[in-house]
């Protein structure tokens, strides 16, 4: 019996000295790493270590209900709140504020072309009617006013090609002489002058600054 004692103590001194040669590093393979001691935690309980503690259920149904309807008034605040700004957005986008508007509008070489588009009356601003026009005499069952219409539109389209032409040379000699200095693209500056004249006036965005008539 004395034996297989001795035998166990020895055993046991062996294996804590060799936890000791495993600690200090002494005759471990290369490339061996020790353990962390510990279990690695589980993605869900790290992420709750991250956003906080998580509030205890609720342990009634008054206050089961006084919390749902807390969380909702808070998403209708949030929910006003954003679309008071959106309405500012919009407000400040049409007076014209460079802060709010799209990047094609910025600048005061866009401002000064929709100042002399808006300061003349021209027919492309009928172009939007003109569709609406050809559109309802395609529906239409008479040759008669199929033709008349489509008579009519081609007139008032040719029309509206060389007004464009000639309000695009306009715009863009008149923004050279009032930028010298800055580098003007004809094609572009014309587009832009095209795209605003064929919108509806009321339509507009950002709104005229300017009356039909005004010198600009």
């Amino acid at each position: 019996m004395r034996f297989l004692r001795r035998n166990s103590a020895d055993n046991s001194e062996a294996a804590e000295v060799a936890d000791d040669a495993v600690t200090v590093g002494e005759g471990v393979p290369k490339g061996h790493t020790p353990g962390k001691g510990k279990p690695t935690p589980k993605r869900r309980e790290a992420e709750g270590r991250k956003r906080g503690p998580v509030a205890p259920p609720p342990k009634t149904t008054r206050e089961a209900i006084r919390r749902a309807r807390g969380n909702k008034e808070d998403r209708k605040a949030l929910a006003a709140q954003r679309r008071e700004q959106r309405t500012e957005q919009r407000r400040r986008m049409a007076e014209g504020d460079d802060r709010y508007l799209m990047p094609r509008d910025r600048g005061p070489v866009k401002a000064y072309v929709r100042d002399l588009v808006d300061s003349k009356r021209n027919l492309l601003g009928l172009f939007m009617p003109l569709a609406i026009l050809v559109f309802v005499s395609l529906l239409s069952t008479s040759l008669v006013v199929q033709q008349y219409a489509t008579l009519v539109c081609l007139v008032m389209l040719v029309a509206m090609v060389v007004e464009a032409v000639f309000n695009g040379r306009r715009v863009v000699r008149r923004v050279r002489e009032k930028f010298p200095k800055e580098t003007v693209g004809g094609a572009s500056i014309g587009w832009y002058a095209f795209v605003r004249a064929t919108q509806l006036r009321k339509l507009r965005v950002p709104k005229p600054r300017v009356t039909p008539g005004t010198a600009v």
